[in-house]
């Protein structure tokens, strides 16, 4: 196995892959931080789940948004849900696993919030009972998904908006996802600083 050729490929792939979504994904990534922005205009907050490396996408977003991405700024209404472990422990025993983020959206979510939700698939069922969660309480929905979308993009409304990376292997959507909050992050600061 020739490790070099290996490494290039992934690299190849990856930036390949960037710039295939780029035409597809612009619109939605800008529609999002638009939709972010008036959640944060309204005095609204992000609550942000996933599993796996999408809990760590969810954590990664919540703090560039709570402390700052690239400008100095005021922080911004952001929680991961995917950080308490308490509070996702109680509800994996008491209940279900299924139920460990829709749980805490109808505690924490009302109608001014938006839910990230991160799904490699888009067949992650407790992030789709979080979409579900969501919609009961009114609140719109982002969704960053990969492959077909998946159940979560069947369940999406007009109201949401859905973020998907045309690819099948998840370690090329996960770069994507993340490529993708950043954008989002930038954008948002674009729109609330005023940067050309």
């Amino acid at each position: 196995m020739d490790l070099i050729s290996r490494i290039s490929e992934n690299f190849s792939e990856s930036a390949h892959l960037k710039l295939q979504s780029m035409d597809a994904l612009a619109g939605p990534i800008a529609a999002a931080a638009e939709r972010m922005v008036q959640c944060f205009k309204r005095d609204g907050k992000i609550l942000a789940c996933g599993n796996g490396g999408s809990a760590a996408d969810a954590q990664h977003f919540s703090a560039e948004l709570l402390n700052r991405f690239e400008m100095e700024r005021p922080g911004l209404a952001a929680i991961a849900l995917t950080t308490d472990t308490s509070t996702l422990t109680s509800i994996a025993n008491d209940y279900d696993f299924e139920q460990v983020f829709s749980k805490q959206v109808r505690a924490l979510g009302h109608a001014e919030d938006l839910l990230l939700a991160i799904s490699t698939s888009g067949n992650s069922r407790n992030v789709i009972a979080a979409i579900q969660a969501a919609h009961e309480c009114q609140m719109g929905v982002i969704a960053l998904t990969g492959k077909n979308g998946g159940k979560m993009g069947e369940m999406l409304t007009p109201n949401d908006v859905h973020i998907c990376v045309p690819a099948t292997s998840t370690a090329r959507i996960q770069e994507v996802h993340l490529l993708s909050l950043h954008c989002l992050c930038d954008a948002i600061d674009c729109l609330l600083l005023g940067v050309e």
